[in-house]
């Protein structure tokens, strides 16, 4: 085991950085460091019902609850750890913001009536090549802090689509609306599932999941995503 000199030491050549001010992280602070932390544009959906991103969904299927943990601005701080996470590998990010998130959210109603969380899945052969699927890193973190359960197997995609980046709503939703499916149905009946997403803008992709999910008896739908563009 090595000691707390050796770490500093090892600090010193290879610094620690936060992925926000680049500056060294102190002590305890893992990823982001304690100031930028606190200035996260957080969103606090959670403690709105009737919330601007409930009203994104509003009249396209049923739901119980929606958040989202930040605000996604371009050019902010927040499209910076999601760019990291998604596209160099920094699989980290991804958890320490869902188990942040999950620690603000564990005494909840959105959490306490919930049975299982669910990401959205990613195509086999996209998550081959970029290594992980960032929702299911994102949704691990939650499932960590809140101890709900988590189903990575059951929800698939079963068609390759292109990106949803640029596209218009109408378009983003003919992009996913066959493309979801569910290999066991019984597994969810009966089920409040909290489906977990990275970034939402027009919610196509969430909806397209929601209304497989929704096809099975009894299913209550709730979403959680990291971010909501503003």
């Amino acid at each position: 085991m090595l000691t707390q000199a050796v770490k500093n030491f090892i600090s010193l050549i290879y610094p620690n950085l936060c992925n926000v001010c680049h500056q060294s992280l102190l002590g305890d602070e893992k990823v982001i460091c304690s100031s930028c932390t606190y200035k996260l544009p957080k969103t606090n959906f959670h403690k709105e019902n009737d919330n601007e991103m409930e009203k994104i969904f509003l009249g396209r299927f049923p739901f119980e609850r929606v958040s989202a943990f930040l605000y996604f601005q371009k050019g902010g701080s927040v499209q910076k750890l999601i760019h990291k996470f998604k596209y160099t590998g920094q699989r980290n990010i991804g958890y320490f913001l869902g188990k942040l998130y999950g620690y603000e959210l564990k005494d909840t109603d959105i959490i306490k009536q919930a049975d299982l969380i669910v990401p959205v899945p990613m195509h086999r052969s996209k998550e081959k090549k970029r290594g992980y699927n960032q929702s299911e890193v994102f949704a691990a973190g939650l499932a960590e802090a809140t101890s709900l359960p988590i189903d990575t197997t059951n929800l698939v995609k079963t068609e390759k689509t292109q990106t949803q980046t640029k596209k218009t709503r109408f378009v983003r939703w003919e992009n996913v609306e066959t493309v979801f499916s569910i290999k066991n149905s019984n597994l969810f009946t009966d089920k409040h599932i909290i489906i977990v997403d990275d970034v939402v803008t027009t919610g196509a992709t969430l909806e397209a999941c929601a209304r497989e999910l929704l096809k099975i008896d009894n299913v209550k739908i709730s979403i959680i995503t990291m971010a909501v563009a503003s």
